[in-house]
């Protein structure tokens, strides 16, 4: 199956699956690679991994400072990140590995030097991360692409998300899908609302809508695809009880294959399952039941502050800047700082602005930053 004929709607009634490897590979050749095998004797179309340029992702001083945590692979978070990141060459013999076994091979972009790289790859599709589902310049330029994007929607409001669908819209950009998404790890059934699934496809008809869950278990996502999700997208492990932050909430080898297995026995309708006929038909307990409770809009739930907090993006100078400068874009990045900043989607509100002190490069822009 290709992602292509999902997301133009050529195939309505069919679900693409993406086992996001990420970094659970352990920055490993060799377990990368049995991760790829294994997520394709496990009915997935795709494989996905997690590509930044680091010094495009995070300032100095976020890659400086000590971390101190049983999932860490160095001493600093930099270190830690640097042991886990594939080099370009890695990326291409992992990709001839994945077509050699006829299985797709993609990653999110986590910066725009790693969104070219991937354009280079001439991958199928390009992953935006629900940390950059709010970094306009970045989705700017990958609507620009000739290549289509799934975009998640964790640590976002529903503002946002309109906001996404217009900068697709000003760019022409019609082959791209919306991922109902909470940046919780793992998800408590009572947050993952489901139900935003059939909203997004009610407020976006011309979009498909997908799924990319990181709740416990393969029942909830299967819910997902009953309520019209046409991308399902979860995290992939050989061992849940290994090192590093992404196992517990992954599917290990067996529930990924229960997964696929489910949804290529349902019998699929543009037309979403009520909750009651979802419990039933999934033979749901109290879980699914809290994952599918009513929703009435999409906000920022208190669950992904953690996760906002740690790896939300901020604007930050792009150089050394001083006192009375006016803001141009060139004098702007968005980076994963510490401490943070002004939020991404921000950024070109700043243009023109004048700023009431010395920025040194990397440091973020607060609001008293700037001369109102």
């Amino acid at each position: 199956m290709l992602i292509t004929d999902i997301i133009s709607g050529k195939v309505a009634n069919a679900v693409y699956v993406i086992a996001e490897i990420g970094q659970n590979h352990q920055g490993c050749m060799d377990t990368a690679k049995k991760m790829i095998s294994e997520a394709k004797k496990a009915g997935c179309h795709c494989v996905k991994f997690q590509k930044s340029d680091l010094t495009a992702k995070f300032t100095r001083s976020a890659l400086d400072r000590e971390y101190l945590s049983d999932h860490a692979w160095g001493r600093t978070y930099g270190k830690h990140k640097e042991y886990l990141e594939f080099s370009k060459d890695q990326y291409r013999e992992l990709q001839a590995y994945s077509r050699q076994i006829n299985v797709d091979f993609t990653a999110s972009a986590m910066d725009e030097r790693s969104l070219d790289f991937l354009v280079e790859l001439k991958v199928p599709f390009i992953k935006i991360g629900s940390g950059d589902a709010n970094n306009f310049p970045l989705l700017k330029k990958a609507a620009g692409l000739d290549v289509p994007l799934v975009i998640s929607t964790g640590m976002q409001t529903m503002e946002t998300v309109e906001r996404i669908v217009q900068t697709m819209a000003e760019s022409g950009k019609q082959d791209y899908a919306l991922m109902h998404c909470v940046s919780s790890y793992p998800t408590a059934p009572k947050d993952c609302n489901l139900q935003l699934i059939p909203i997004f496809k009610e407020r976006f008809p011309n979009v498909v809508i997908g799924y990319s869950g990181h709740e416990l278990g393969v029942v909830i996502s299967q819910a997902a695809v009953l309520l019209g999700a046409r991308i399902v997208e979860r995290h992939f492990t050989l061992d849940k009880s290994q090192k590093g932050s992404d196992h517990r909430c992954s599917l290990e080898p067996q529930e990924l294959k229960a997964l696929t297995t489910g949804i290529d026995h349902f019998e699929l309708s543009a037309v979403s399952l009520s909750s009651n006929e979802l419990l039933q038909k999934l033979n749901g307990g109290q879980e699914l039941k809290d994952a599918l409770q009513d929703v009435e809009h999409k906000t920022i739930l208190l669950c992904e502050l953690p996760c906002r907090n740690k790896l939300g993006k901020s604007i930050v100078a792009a150089r050394s800047l001083e006192k009375g400068h006016i803001l141009q874009l060139t004098d702007l990045a968005i980076k994963v700082s510490e401490p943070s900043g002004l939020t991404a989607e921000a950024y070109f509100d700043l243009v023109g602005k004048e700023l009431a002190g010395n920025i040194g490069e990397d440091e973020p822009i607060h609001g008293s930053s700037i001369i109102t």
